[in-house]
Formats: structure tokens, sequence, C-alpha cells
């Protein structure tokens, strides 16, 4: 840890889908997709997107109730198949990578707290712009999905952080409900899976509506 701290969080940690990676409508097409294939009522729009962040197998039982557990790995890999199709038009939210490397400047450890698995956050951290970008990370399949706090704990123990010192970074209900449970800060964002009016129960620090906000409010205040 460098002697000189950051004003206020030493370990930044930030949700994928939806809080850097513009995902959210294709996740939401997947799992319909998905759904349709294995012969169950496809969810609406609203129905899919409140589960992104959650382990897939929790996600995909939630989102469609009446598909038969013996039927959730056939599920599951059609999600994988219709994700997989629509994978490379998946880009970073404009301003992201400006805001990430402003952080690291300033001293801070940046992590990745997601609901996805690891080899397919693996895949995505190959990108040419973001290697060696993160100093950490934790999955839903090597951890606990959220919003179990489980994945902060441990970001917390390898970087010997008290929780006072990491925010949590988040679109949805999960990623707040996560960083309580762990007795971490956190902030939502307002441009990803989650209705923002279901936020402020949960108590974030701040409801950002864009990228550019949400880079200007670290600025003055993490």
């Amino acid at each position: 840890m460098p002697e000189h701290r950051p004003r206020r969080f030493d370990l930044i940690a930030f949700d994928w889908d939806g809080t850097l990676f513009d995902s959210t409508a294709i996740i939401v097409r997947s799992i319909q997709d998905a759904v349709r294939d294995v012969g169950g009522a496809v969810p609406s729009d609203e129905a899919a997107a409140w589960v992104i962040g959650m382990a897939l197998e929790p996600a995909l039982a939630h989102a469609a109730p009446d598909v038969p557990r013996e039927h959730y790995p056939q599920l599951a890999n059609r999600y994988r198949y219709h994700y997989l199709k629509r994978q490379d038009d998946v880009t970073l939210f404009a301003g992201v990578l400006p805001m990430l490397h402003a952080l690291r400047a300033r001293g801070h450890l940046l992590a990745v707290a997601t609901g996805k698995s690891r080899r397919g956050l693996d895949q995505a951290l190959q990108l040419v712009q973001l290697r060696g970008m993160f100093d950490g990370s934790r999955t839903a399949d090597e951890t606990a999905g959220k919003p179990h706090p489980l994945m902060l704990q441990e970001l917390m123990a390898e970087f010997d952080v008290a929780p006072g010192r990491l925010l949590m970074i988040g679109d949805t209900t999960h990623d707040l409900e996560m960083a309580r449970a762990a007795g971490c800060a956190s902030v939502g964002v307002g441009y990803g899976a989650h209705d923002v009016a279901e936020f402020a129960a949960l108590g974030p620090l701040c409801v950002v509506p864009s990228v550019a906000a949400l880079h200007g409010w670290l600025q003055e205040h993490a």
C-alpha cells in the first residue's frame, strides 16, 4: 500500500455488466431467448434485467420460475449460446477508460466484483485497453453470488483494506445490498439494469446518471 493514501477510499470495486460494460440489453435478450428455447414463459424486459448481477443459475431460476429445476443446465447452456452470439456487440461505456486511468493515477486500487463467471470475466479482461487495469477481481462462481458479501470480504482480505476504505460501484440493488452487508460504502449508477428508485433504501453515498457524472463524483469525493 503506498504511503500516500487516497482521500477516502483505498480500493474501488466495480460491478461489470451495466456499470463498466454496456451489456444490459444483450443480457436481457439472451435470457429471454434461453427461456423461450426451453419452453418457459418469457420474462419481461424488466424481470430479465432485475436478475443481472446475480450468479447465473439463481438468476435464470428467478427469471423463469416456471422452468423445472432439472432443465436449469439446459437453460444455462442456451443462455451462454445466445450471449456468445452477441458478445462482440458489448462495449465499454463511453468515458470508462479515462475514469479508470485517472483513478489508478491517483493511487486507488481497482477491482471487479461481478456475477459473471471467471471464464467470462477473464475473456473480457484480455481486451488490450483493460490489461493490467485491475488489481483484483472476484466472480460469482468462485465465491458467492450477490448480494452475499463474500466477494468484497475476500477483496478486503487480499489487499488488507478495512470496510470503511472500500467503495463498491454498481447498477443494481444486488451490488448495493452486497456493499451494505460487507460494511462498505456504495455508489449507484443510473444508466444500467435497475430502477434507481430502488436504490435509496440501500443507502448509497450517491446515485449518478452517467459515467461522466460518476467520474466527477469520484474526483471530488473518493
